[in-house]
């Protein structure tokens, strides 16, 4: 399931790379989100050639999230797995297999998701750093409702994983921070998650992403944080979403779980001191020390 959006310039070889996956049987649905550039007339030759394979629809615009759920929504819920894909990587041949043959490892009854660190690559392919990190702790709903640990265009998941989400998509998309980052939220919490350390998609960096990795060094990165801390870019967005994810799915949830989303939210309201205390106890947690303490930070100054 491919969003497209003004992405000529690298389409074709994203395509390419997807016809080109091996051992595998594969259809492509691919919702271009209004562009205005020539993304359509590159994709219409890959359609008349494989009418049976490419599926292509090109509507108004709706932005990332909406997008990739409408493509959740409309493609038929009758494959054996589902992948989300950008429009300007590169996949090597064996992604896809790879990826089914560690979930075929795990419980097929219940929702599974796979995602991999990536090759970041610059607008030519040459490697430039791998990203994200192997995580060095539990992919649970502790790190899920704070961080996003999994790369939206690694995620393969299997059919319960689709047909859930797809049954019932968020109402609110306003107060979610990414796609991917809700359905990494929902596999944690019903699920499970592999994460694979190998490297199977050439992740592009180029001045045309709306997202995606950083070159950033340390201090670049620290300073691109504090800014938008104090411009209040990211106020909030961790508890508007974990707050809608708590009303969509409480009756699912076990009770401690209930209880510790509950305490994130209320002790927002609660003075200085008591944040400061569950700062230093929460559970809930990033992968880094470095993330996991600007996590305590944004907890005690009540912003998150």
């Amino acid at each position: 399931m491919m969003s497209t959006y003004n992405g000529e310039r690298y389409i074709n070889e994203q395509v390419d790379s997807l016809i080109a996956q091996v051992q595998v049987e594969t259809q492509i649905y691919i919702r271009d989100d209004g562009s205005t550039d020539g993304t359509m007339e590159k994709l219409r030759p890959y359609a008349e050639a494989y009418p049976d394979r490419i599926h292509i629809r090109s509507e108004h615009n709706l932005g990332v999230i909406r997008s990739f759920f409408e493509l959740m929504r409309s493609s038929p819920p009758m494959f054996d797995y589902y992948a989300f894909c950008d429009q300007d990587d590169v996949w090597e041949q064996d992604k896809l297999i790879r990826a089914i043959t560690l979930l075929q490892t795990k419980n097929a009854a219940i929702p599974l998701l796979y995602c991999s660190s990536t090759q970041m690559v610059d607008q030519h392919l040459t490697p430039i750093g791998v990203w994200p990190k192997v995580p060095q702790k539990p992919l649970t709903l502790h790190n899920a409702l704070v961080e996003n640990s999994c790369v939206g265009c690694t995620m393969v998941m299997n059919d319960i994983t689709f047909n859930q989400i797809r049954g019932s998509l968020p109402s609110e998309l306003n107060e979610l921070i990414m796609h991917d980052w809700w359905i990494y939220l929902y596999v944690c919490t019903f699920g499970e998650v592999i994460f694979d350390e190998h490297l199977t998609i050439m992740y592009r960096q180029h001045q045309g992403n709306v997202l995606g990795g950083s070159r950033d060094g340390l201090i670049q990165k620290w300073r691109k944080r504090l800014d938008r801390f104090m411009n209040g870019n990211n106020h909030y967005i961790l508890s508007r979403q974990a707050r809608q994810f708590l009303t969509m799915y409480e009756d699912r949830l076990t009770n401690k779980q209930i209880e510790e989303i509950k305490g994130l939210l209320h002790i927002l309201q609660k003075n200085a001191v008591r944040r400061t205390l569950y700062a230093c106890k929460t559970p809930f947690h990033r992968q880094s020390f470095l993330d996991d303490v600007v996590l305590k930070f944004v907890i005690i100054a009540g912003k998150l």
